[in-house]
């Protein structure tokens, strides 16, 4: 018996409503803002939610130094026009790419998260 749907993942940021617009605008998703937090949600249920850290440091990727916290691998059916689209909705193209199957991107608070083939 299962006690929970989905899991939850909770993303720390300098600005919950910034971050939630950003995912949502990528994954087509509904936001949610409140003081300090945000929410978005897919239509069958799935949720990430952006909590506010007053003293949030971006994560140093690819060195630990300042460890990456989290990231998502998003799939897309072309690598050049989702990284067009994702750097216009204010994402930033990592310098370092450790690969050519992949692409290595940097969400608005520093995130790094990571474009990949279907």
């Amino acid at each position: 018996m299962a006690i929970g749907r989905y899991p939850g993942i909770v993303i720390d940021c300098p600005d919950p409503g910034a971050l939630a617009r950003f995912y949502a605008a990528m994954l087509d998703w509904k936001v949610d803002e409140s003081p300090g937090w945000a929410n978005i949600r897919a239509d069958y249920g799935q949720c990430i939610s952006f909590q506010e850290v007053a003293a949030y440091t971006p994560p140093a990727w690819p060195a630990q130094t300042i460890p990456q916290q989290m990231h998502l691998d998003v799939l897309v059916d072309d690598l050049d026009e989702a990284e067009a689209a994702l750097v216009a909705l204010g994402a930033t193209r990592h310098e370092h790419q450790p690969s050519d199957a992949f692409r290595v991107l940097l969400d608005p608070a520093g995130h790094p998260f990571c474009l990949c083939l279907t």
